[in-house]
Formats: structure tokens, C-alpha cells, sequence
């Protein structure tokens, strides 16, 4: 029987009085691969935020693995990558090597520098093709070389959900490849669900195996043979763009 991941319960969220998601209901499975797109503005990241506990809901509830988020005791399960630009300061004075490994430090008692967590490290390192930067400053890199550090820092743990916010920013076209493949491996061999926030609606269903349009509220959520067979999302989207969406994904 399919496992619920992350379970939302007519959730909704206010800022400022200003409703941004209403009445947001879906459940993720293990083994999901869920692209979720929408326009600017449309409540992805606040959305990522719920699921992530990093905010409380106006309204409804979030489960992760079955429990909420005050009782989860493993949040190493966890491996989110946020955009970028919000989070980084390029002139932090760490390196790669110390930058992937705060991916292993979710839980408060857990040891650092332990043996295990320095191997996770290198095995991270080297899923993203940099073992050789490790004891460069994360500062000193390029834009694409950046972002492989962020990625292998939420690849660290060995998550069985895997959050990633437009995680293909600054990356080159063959390091692009190579990390779509990467995460196909994680999900099609190792079952780990993914949610991959994108604004390339018309490559999504090259990966994904579901579609979560959001606009303030859920626009469509399901497979892509739901989508492309649904006369709604026709009216909504207009035949050209469903057709985009629909050829990508065959």
C-alpha cells in the first residue's frame, strides 16, 4: 500500500491579511517525482515553507512521514534545496567540504566530524562530479560550481524526500544532464520522493511522474496522462500550451 510522505489537509496561509494559499489539499507518496510550477507569485516557495515547517499554516495542516512537524524527530529524512540568492552569503569563510556536511546536522544530537559524516561528505562530493574543490572556499567558485555544493549539501543525508527550489539555476547545459539523471536514479532505484519547483512547465513531464500547478490555490495535481487527457486544464491552459506540456512529457 502507497506511503503518505507529506500529507496537506486544506491548508492555507495569510500574509499581512493577504491570502496567498486557500484551501490546499494533496498527499505525496513514496516514490512520487512531483513537479510544482506555477506563475510568480502563484505561493510555490510559500508553499515549500509549509511542508518544510518553516511555516505555521493560517489554516488546515501538514503531515511529513505521517507525524507533524513538532513531533518529527528525524529531519535528516529531509534534503532541501532552497533558491540560492536567499540564503547564501558568498563571502561565508567555509569551505565545500564544511558547507555539504551542514546537510548532516538536523538533529541536535547528532555528532559532527564523525567518521560516517566525513565518508556521506566525499560520497556527495562526488555524486556532483567536485571532489576536488573540497577544501576550497565556497566563496571562491563559480556560479555553477555553487550550486552543485547546494545540491550535494541536500543530497548529504541520504533523504527520502528531496526539495528542491529551481535547483538547475547557474548550472551548464551537460551538468544540467547529469544531475536530471542523478535524480532519476534517486527516485526510479532508491524511491525517494521528490518535489522539484521549476518554471519550465514544458520540459517538467520529461522527469516529473506528477504536476502540481498552483496559482494561490491547486490548479491541477496528478499524472500527466490526467493532464494532457483532462478537457479542463484545455480551457485553462488552451491547446497549444497543453500540447507543449504534453509532447515534452512523451
Amino acid at each position: 500500500m502507497p506511503v503518505d510522505v507529506v500529507t496537506a489537509s486544506r491548508i492555507s496561509h495569510s500574509f499581512n491579511s493577504v491570502e496567498v494559499l486557500s484551501d490546499i489539499s494533496f498527499s505525496i507518496l513514496k516514490g512520487d517525482y512531483v513537479g510544482l510550477v506555477g506563475p510568480n507569485g502563484s505561493g510555490k516557495s510559500t508553499l515549500i515553507r509549509l511542508i518544510l515547517g518553516l511555516l505555521t499554516p493560517s489554516g488546515g495542516s501538514v503531515t511529513v512521514f505521517g507525524t507533524s512537524h513538532k513531533e518529527l524527530r528525524d529531519w535528516n529524512r529531509i534534503g532541501y534545496l532552497p533558491q540560492k540568492i536567499n540564503f547564501f552569503n558568498p563571502h561565508f569563510p567555509s569551505t565545500v567540504s564544511e558547507i555539504v556536511s551542514l546537510g548532516l546536522v538536523a538533529n541536535s544530537d547528532r555528532r559532527r566530524q564523525a567518521p560516517e559524516d566525513r565518508e556521506a561528505v566525499d560520497r556527495a562530493l562526488e555524486m556532483l562530479g567536485i571532489a576536488d574543490l573540497k577544501k576550497q572556499l565556497i566563496g571562491g567558485l563559480s556560479g555553477g560550481q555553487q550550486q552543485r555544493v547546494f545540491i550535494a549539501r541536500a543530497l548529504v543525508s541520504n533523504p527520502e524526500l528531496l526539495i528542491l527550489d529551481e535547483p538547475t539555476t547557474a548550472l551548464d547545459p551537460e551538468t544540467r544532464e547529469n544531475f536530471f539523471s542523478l535524480l532519476h536514479h534517486l527516485n526510479h532505484d532508491h524511491q525517494v520522493s521528490i518535489v522539484l519547483v521549476t518554471h519550465d512547465i514544458g520540459s517538467i513531464g520529461v522527469f516529473a511522474s506528477k504536476l502540481l500547478y498552483l496559482d494561490k490555490k491547486i490548479i491541477f495535481f496528478g499524472n500527466f496522462d490526467e493532464f494532457c487527457k483532462s478537457d479542463h486544464m484545455t480551457r485553462i491552459f488552451g491547446p497549444s500550451s497543453q500540447h507543449i506540456i504534453c509532447h515534452k512529457h512523451d
